[in-house]
Formats: structure tokens, C-alpha cells, sequence
């Protein structure tokens, strides 16, 4: 299986569109035809199904995309770090980055770090932390920045220089406007908004007796999207300070958690970890930074 014609797979995938892709590609629609057809034979699955005017996955195909997709990304991440081997001004560094106000120290040490070298190139994926973990886990990220305690078997990690703490987010009309502080009890049989992985990882440890009387409205991965449901007053948004406008005009008021609840940010990357040049001195120059606060 070449990674071209991966390539031309996922071409055809994105496209719905033979001739379309073909185009895009620099190739004859009769070479593409009988590239994806060696493929699905190599396969022994078919990986299309053909309509009139377009194109679209069977199962399998879809598999295979997903798949494709990490595969794609991995070989073009191996040709960037080799062919910036040399190049003393720059390279490629990719971050996965969970939702956090704290990102702005990541963010202030590339702007620093691209005044040194001018040509790096920066990638950005956002997400929780399984779905960044799982792309450092592949390979297809460098560091990843992740809101809880990371395994010390898997991965080393620099402490963030803050932390941030867990609130409630909901709009004026809400009882829980006139309190100063929203404890468990306080939150008690109303419909809640957060992520699965802080309903399971830190709200039910922080509620202790009463997370049995607490009640997951929706889940989010965003804590903008919950906002919007939480400002339509829909439910209470359980999300950490500074993510979400809480301004007077945002129709939306903030209230910490008490006991308060406190996240730790941690940049992560794989115990083994084999960087390139450019990651090595972003490396170094973090490490330098965060440690003298």
C-alpha cells in the first residue's frame, strides 16, 4: 500500500467527485480509476459506492479513511522534520491544546521562540485530553497540553506556572445568580453542562455524597458551545474560569465552585521522544521559562 495512493483515497473521499479530484491532483481520472481499484483489490473490500453524479464510502471505506488520514499525516510530518534537519531558523512543532486560559503562556513562548527563528511553522489541534493524547500517542504531535495529572509511565511533563479553577456559567435569570459561591448542594437537581471527562475526572470527587444528586444535562467538549446552552438558560455550564465572556453584556454570569475546585495544566510529551532540532530548543527555552515563574 503507497502512500500516493492513500493520497488519491482520500482525495476521492473528500471530493465525492471522480473528475474532481483527478483535478486536484495533477492526474488523468483513468489513472485515479485504476489506482483506488488496485487498492480495493489489494484490500479485498470495496471502498466505494459509485452513484450517478458522486461518490460515496462503504464501512469500510470509512475505516480506512480515518486511518488514512493518520497515516497521511504521519508521512508528511517525517518529510518536515527531515528536510528541517538542517535549517537552524526554523522547522515544524505540533501541539495538541486542551481549553485552558493558561494556553496564553504556550502562546507568549512561541512568540517568543519565532523572534529567534523566524521560519517555524506552528500546528495547532484543540481537544480534551483523550483526543490529544491519542494524537501524541500516534506520533502526529509533539507536546500536548493536557488539565489533568499525566501518566509518569508514558509521558514526562512540565508544570504550567498557574492554575485554574471550576465554576458555574449560567444566564442572570438563574436562582444561583444571588450567591457568591455554588456548592454541590446548590446544584442539585438542575441540569448541568461539562465535559465527560470533568463530570467523571473532577466533579464527582469534588461533589463526594451528593454527585448522586447532581444531573448531566449534555455534555460538551467545548465549553463554548455549552455557554450558548447555558445562556439560553437551558442548564447550568460546569466549565473552568476565563473560557467563557462572563462580561456584563455576555448575558452570562460566572460563580467559582466551593470548595473551590483547582486544575493543573501540564505540557506533555512521550517518554521517548525523539525530537527535531527545532522541538529540542522550544524544549530548552520552556523548561527555562517556566521554571523561573
Amino acid at each position: 500500500m503507497e502512500i500516493r495512493t492513500l493520497r488519491y483515497f482520500l482525495a476521492v473521499a473528500r471530493e465525492e467527485n471522480m473528475s474532481r479530484a483527478a483535478e486536484q491532483l495533477h492526474v488523468t481520472q483513468p489513472t485515479l480509476s485504476k489506482a483506488l481499484k488496485s487498492l480495493e483489490d489489494e484490500l479485498g473490500k470495496k471502498l466505494f459506492l459509485r452513484h450517478s453524479f458522486s461518490i460515496t464510502l462503504t464501512e469500510e471505506g470509512e475505516l480506512l479513511r480515518s486511518r488514512a488520514e493518520d497515516l497521511i499525516s504521519m508521512a508528511d510530518k517525517i518529510e518536515q522534520e527531515f528536510s528541517s534537519l538542517d535549517d537552524i531558523t526554523g522547522g515544524d512543532i505540533y501541539f495538541g491544546l486542551a481549553e485552558s486560559y493558561q494556553i496564553r503562556y504556550l502562546a507568549r513562548e512561541v512568540h517568543a521562540f519565532k523572534k529567534l527563528y523566524p521560519d517555524l511553522r506552528y500546528h495547532i489541534t484543540s481537544g480534551d485530553t483523550e483526543q490529544v493524547t491519542e494524537k501524541l500517542d500516534k506520533g502526529l504531535l509533539d507536546f500536548a497540553v493536557i488539565c489533568e495529572t499525566p501518566d509518569e509511565k508514558k509521558y514526562r511533563h512540565i508544570l504550567f506556572p498557574e492554575s485554574d479553577h471550576f465554576g458555574a456559567v449560567f444566564s442572570p435569570d438563574s436562582p444561583l445568580a444571588q450567591k457568591e459561591k455554588i456548592t454541590a448542594e446548590d446544584l442539585a437537581g438542575l441540569p448541568l453542562f461539562t465535559s465527560e471527562q470533568s463530570w467523571e475526572n473532577d466533579i464527582q470527587p469534588w461533589a463526594k455524597e451528593t454527585f448522586s444528586a447532581l444531573r448531566l444535562e449534555g455534555s460538551f467538549r467545548l465549553a463554548f458551545n455549552g455557554s450558548l446552552f447555558a445562556r439560553e438558560g437551558l442548564g447550568v455550564l460546569l466549565t473552568l474560569n476565563n473560557l467563557i465572556d462572563t462580561s456584563p453584556e455576555s448575558g452570562l454570569i460566572f460563580r467559582p465552585l466551593y470548595p473551590r475546585l483547582e486544575m493543573k495544566m501540564y505540557l506533555i510529551w512521550n517518554k521517548y521522544q525523539s525530537f527535531t532540532p527545532i522541538a529540542e530548543r522550544f524544549l530548552k527555552q520552556i523548561k527555562n521559562s517556566f521554571a523561573g515563574g
